[in-house]
């Protein structure tokens, strides 16, 4: 196929994922809205959530077009242009930079905001088709949630192909190095994502650890009373942390992982003995075709899901993944023997086929290990569950343990997976295609990104919508349907956060390759980072600090927010006697506004360091004539212990959530008990852990990739 085939078929499929999320998001806006009642919380939550978005973007906006113009002065004028850039000048170099980055980042909020839209719209849609069956419900959040999976998908793609277009049609430069001069995209990408998934991150736990310590613990009520002042910023919550950040996260890793894998395939493939141009063009635009098929594997998949009414719904969502992961592999194995199949090497395709199948074994192998640290049937959870008797201090003890417990496994996912792909590639028969095989194995774990998203978003939408059945008061009967679905909600996205931590750890590799190879690209010869160098050691050291100190400011920011939050309750509770006995009502938009201000305020200092400590490394190195290989080692280093970190706090979160289920499902005492109090503060520590650190250190990974790959040139 030509180059113009290969971009028709790409941006097509793009257009049918975009115009499938409209289908959807018309079918569930048809729905039934419930009664006044319910309508008149969900205007609530709808109002408090586009308020904080609003605000947030602002706020976003603001630094993103700071950090476009400092690259453009960066690279236009403080980096002098060199006979190895990819175009004739510096300001050239810079343009397309600065707009890459503008244009990444403009379509990761577009990408959040019609995620959050549509999840605030879909809640009470799916709390009226619980009332009439749980596979209504079902059905309505989960086209809910597709919307939100098939733009970031569809728009992640558009966007690095649009990109790549533009350069094609107004440049003469190589299209082997088009991927050079557009991996901006992805760290506008990561600009926004980081900040979104920071923000909504600390609003939604800081709204939730207020709500439970004053609601269940203090005043003794239970989740989602409408007798809690924070109950509605709680329930907003949901829908700008794990819907608008999710989105945001899961578009800047598409959008990073194509632009990574194309520039491997497009180095590896240059490198090939008499190569005809029009195949290494086919390799470098193989990423694209490979995740433009997954969109329509995701379609089929979400719209096969149906659930019978005595059934566990978990099992229709994952005959709905199985499915769209088959079909997802078929199209794989297309695009394989279309694009990477050469006569002088016939069978390197197939090679290069087990590497994608490698990704997807390695993404059902996370799901499998975060079921069974984050699930009530296994002994994990029931170890925190059994420990909360004796008190808080060893629910604490003991869910520190498991999260620590819970890195193992997974770590020996992703080493196998990296060696096993790396090794494939590597005797494939391509030369030095080693690397290039473990950027398959990670396009293979994100065929199905769509479906996941679709998998996560179902959760926040699903919690709102049991909120909103408890809180508009409906019979006991359409509470526990409300009340299936959101247990199911729970395991998908603690299901999702650990399958983005295993794509997160398989794509940073790829991007810490892609580094090496920009870095040689720019006419310095790096081969290998040796940790034995002072300056070099130094570096990978700050990397691993990095993590910590970044972890520390958004724990602490959930907590001084949460401070607010709590206050403010206790006030309401005091000023009106009558909130408690049900005969006044709490004032829900002072709750929500506090929360509000706190997030937005508490997001800046964690997001600046993430983005201007990686500068600092590397400008400061570059003094030492030794940038490019110190920044090399902080990414490395700062990488491996993210991920342990990551892994660490979705899991023990997870876990101390599921235990303080698990013990009101009846267990251990059950509702009101004293170890029911303990959990209760073992999942309030928790919950910063698994809804704000760990996802954001996942957008903190393919950031610190992302703004070293943008700003290699100048550590050089």
């Amino acid at each position: 196929m030509n180059e113009t085939s290969l971009m028709g078929l790409v941006i097509g499929i793009s257009a049918f994922g975009l115009i499938w999320a409209y289908y959807l998001a018309k079918w569930v806006l048809k729905k039934d809205t419930g009664t006044e009642a319910m309508q008149a919380i969900s205007n609530a939550i709808k109002e408090g959530a586009e308020a904080f978005i609003k605000r947030q973007f602002k706020t976003i906006i603001i630094l993103a077009l700071v950090f476009a113009a400092f690259l453009f002065i960066g690279y236009g004028f403080l980096r002098s242009h060199q006979s190895f850039d990819p175009v004739d000048t510096a300001l050239s170099l810079a343009f397309w930079i600065s707009l890459s980055f503008s244009l990444g980042a403009a379509c990761s909020l577009v990408a959040g905001y019609i995620g959050m839209w549509i999840s605030i719209r879909t809640n009470i849609r799916t709390a009226a088709g619980t009332m009439k069956s749980v596979n209504e419900g079902l059905r309505i959040a989960l086209r809910g949630g597709a919307v939100s999976g098939l733009l970031v998908v569809a728009m992640s793609l558009l966007g690095v192909s649009g990109l790549y277009i533009l350069v094609r049609l107004t440049t003469a430069v190589d299209p082997a190095r088009i991927p050079f001069l557009i991996i901006g995209y992805g760290f506008g990408a990561s600009f926004v994502a980081l900040f979104a998934q920071l923000g909504g991150g600390i609003y939604t736990k800081a709204a939730d650890v207020g709500a439970d310590l004053v609601g269940k613990v203090e005043a003794g009520i239970p989740e989602d009373d409408p007798r809690n002042p924070a109950v509605i910023a709680d329930l907003v919550g949901d829908n700008v942390g794990d819907c608008a950040g999710r989105g945001a996260d899961l578009f800047e890793s598409t959008a990073a992982e194509n632009i990574g894998a194309m520039i491997l395939g497009a180095v590896m493939a240059a490198q090939f003995p008499l190569a005809n141009p029009a195949w290494v063009l086919g390799v470098m635009l193989f990423p694209l075709v490979a995740r433009a098929f997954g969109i329509i594997a995701s379609v089929v998949g979400i719209m096969a899901v149906k659930v019978k009414e005595n059934e566990d719904p978990m099992k229709s969502l994952n005959r709905g993944y199985y499915l769209a992961v088959i079909l997802a592999m078929l199209g794989f194995g297309l695009a394989t023997r279309l694009l990477l199949y050469n006569e002088a090497v016939p069978n390197a395709w197939l090679y290069f086929f087990a590497c994608g199948i490698i990704g997807v074994v390695t993404s059902m192998a996370f799901v499998f290990i975060t079921q069974y640290y984050t699930e009530y049937k296994y002994r994990p959870v029931k170890s925190i569950a059994e420990a909360s008797q004796t008190g808080p201090a060893t629910n604490i003890i003991s869910g520190i343990a498991v999260g620590l417990e819970s890195t193992a496994l997974p770590v020996l996912v992703i080493s196998a997976a990296i060696l096993s792909a790396y090794y494939l590639g590597k005797n494939s028969g391509f030369p030095n295609a080693g690397l290039f095989g473990t950027a398959v194995a990670t396009m293979g774990m994100l065929a199905t990104a769509a479906y996941i998203l679709a998998m996560d978003t179902f959760g926040p939408i699903a919690d709102n919508a049991g909120g909103i059945v408890e809180m508009s008061k409906q019979p006991a009967e359409a509470r526990e349907k409300s009340d299936r679905l959101d247990a199911v909600g729970n395991t998908t996205k603690a299901l999702t956060k650990g399958y983005a931590i295993g794509s997160a750890a398989l794509a940073a590799f790829l991007l810490f390759s892609a580094y090496l190879d920009e870095v040689r690209n720019y006419g310095t010869p790096l081969e290998s980072v040796d940790i034995a160098k002072p300056a070099v050691f130094v570096g990978g050291l700050l990397g691993a600090m990095l993590v910590f100190l970044f972890s520390a400011l958004a724990i602490r920011a959930v907590g001084r927010a949460a401070y607010y939050v709590i206050n403010d309750v206790r006030a309401q509770f005091k000023e009106k006697p009558g909130i408690l006995a049900g005969t006044d009502k709490p004032d829900y938009g002072r709750c929500v506004d506090i929360v509000t201000k706190g997030a937005l305020k508490e997001m800046i200092a964690p997001g600046l360091l993430a983005i201007l400590f990686p500068i600092a490394v590397g400008m400061g190195f570059r003094l030492l004539g030794i940038g490019a290989e110190a920044v090399a080692a902080m990414l490395m280093v700062g990488t491996i212990a993210g991920i342990l970190m990551a892994l660490f706090f979705n899991n023990g979160g997870g876990a101390w959530d599921n235990a303080k289920k698990f013990i009101e499902m009846g267990n251990y005492g059950g509702k009101g008990s004293d170890t029911h109090k303990a959990a209760v503060v073992g999942d309030t520590v928790g919950d910063p852990f698994k809804d704000t650190a760990g996802p954001s250190i996942h957008v903190l990974i393919k950031l610190l990739a992302t703004i070293t790959l943008v700003l290699a040139p100048l550590f050089i």
